[in-house]
């Protein structure tokens, strides 16, 4: 092994450590999807508005959404990304003897940014005569933290929810046009709070399964479809309900889904020479078919815009995103298959805690395919523009930003199209 391998392989090895303490350490607060990330932290998707779905420009963001996509990566290739989230949530509650314990207070949420990271690996067979492509993914799924302990009358109002996915994959080349690919996610969500109550942080694990089609028009268009179930996590005995509206002591489990996600995307690289790519995703989520969620949002339609622009040494992008505000405008009384103490009161004051309220998303960034032969590296940043939202006696402000990026390595193995040893196969560009 030569010296540059070795230090490869060590950078490999520490990075995968350094990801594993990452990911256990903090929350992060949910970049316009409700709770869940979609693509909207990815290498090259980051800046493109999380835009992902026909023509993926990082092997995680094919793994994750579109795995019918992953037929456009070639060789080995292998991404180790990470971001910083930085949100600004201050909550105001207005009401009095309503909830138990809980008065008027006003404060900023005290849980800090976040620090997250994905990574990934695709092999193809194409130089065994096997038109595949599989991976492997370990992604930040979805999220949220909160913390308004320090405010008096809050009653020590805190919570937390981190899901982390293991994402095989695999993507099948029918015809010169279309691709299938499905993939099958193993995630462990850790739960506490939410709940006026007596909690405990509580694990769960919960499968996801996901199927996608991949449709080239023309050499210059590309359409992508995909279908992702729920997710369903049951986090047993998590909290004591205060007061008690069971026999004293005895804990309560709590339900909860991560919706199921059908979305299309379109992808056209025509105009400047084909320097230009543009993409657009539409992303339909199911809340009001999953379980917690199901009393505190409504169904919700994302739209999302990515463009990158290729230079002789750079790849310049700029996303947008549009997302429906999907909070139910008159709860009801029951959330989980629990009434908490206060009803429907107790449920906007949940809302207020976890508010799906921003609808635009600015993201921007740049990749150096190369900067070193076989390793590109991608930097992006993007933010939430502050946003209000009433919720009964409950009112919140939310804002946020993120940076992030990654590196990729490109190995010539596996694929038949490095020919020559200072040609390198980029998933597009073959």
């Amino acid at each position: 092994m030569s010296q540059a391998q070795a230090g490869i392989l060590r950078f490999i090895t520490a990075s995968l450590v350094s990801l594993s303490m990452i990911m256990h350490a903090n929350e992060v607060y949910a970049q316009a999807f409700g709770v869940e990330l979609q693509n909207s932290l990815m290498p090259a998707s980051g800046a493109m508005g999380g835009t992902s779905i026909a023509q993926p420009q990082d092997l995680i963001s094919a793994i994750n959404a579109n795995p019918a996509s992953m037929t456009q990566f070639h060789g080995t290739q292998f991404t180790f990304g990470g971001a910083w989230v930085g949100p600004t949530v201050n909550l105001t509650h207005r009401g009095n003897l309503l909830l138990p314990g809980i008065g008027p207070f006003r404060g900023k949420s005290d849980t800090p940014g976040s620090a997250l990271g994905n990574i990934g690996v695709t092999q193809d067979f194409n130089v065994l005569g096997r038109p595949v492509t599989t991976g492997v993914a370990l992604i930040s799924t979805a999220g949220l933290g909160l913390d308004y302990v320090a405010q008096s009358n809050s009653n020590n109002t805190a919570a937390t929810l981190q899901v982390l996915t293991l994402q095989p994959s695999v993507g099948v080349k029918v015809t010169d046009r279309l691709s299938i690919g499905a993939n099958f996610g193993l995630g462990i969500g850790l739960f506490d709070g939410l709940f006026v109550g007596n909690s405990k942080a509580t694990p769960d694990y919960a499968a996801r399964g996901t199927i996608g089609v991949n449709y080239e028009v023309n050499p210059k268009t590309k359409l992508g479809f995909y279908y992702q179930t729920k997710q369903s996590f049951e986090f047993t005995d998590a909290i004591t309900i205060q007061p008690f509206r069971v026999r004293p002591g005895l804990p309560l489990d709590i339900d909860m889904d991560l919706p199921q996600n059908i979305a299309i995307g379109i992808a056209n690289n025509s105009l400047a020479n084909g320097r230009l790519l543009l993409a657009a995703d539409l992303t339909y989520k199911l809340w009001e078919e999953a379980l917690l969620f199901d009393a505190i949002y409504d169904n919700q339609l994302a739209i999302q815009f990515g463009a990158q622009y290729t230079m002789d040494r750079a790849k310049l992008r700029l996303g947008y995103v549009w997302t429906e505000d999907s909070m139910i405008d008159v709860p009801g009384d029951v959330i989980a298959g629990i009434t908490p103490p206060g009803a429907a009161n107790a449920i906007q004051y949940i809302q207020g805690l976890v508010p799906n309220i921003n609808q635009h998303r600015f993201s921007a960034g740049f990749g150096i395919p190369n900067l070193l032969p076989g390793i590109d590296v991608d930097i992006y940043g993007g933010g939430m523009f502050n946003t209000t939202g009433d919720f009964g006696q409950t009112s919140v402000a939310v804002e946020s930003y993120y940076i992030g990026g990654g590196l990729t390595w490109r190995f010539r193995r596996g694929s038949g199209c490095c020919i020559a040893p200072d040609e390198w196969c980029i998933a597009g560009n073959e």
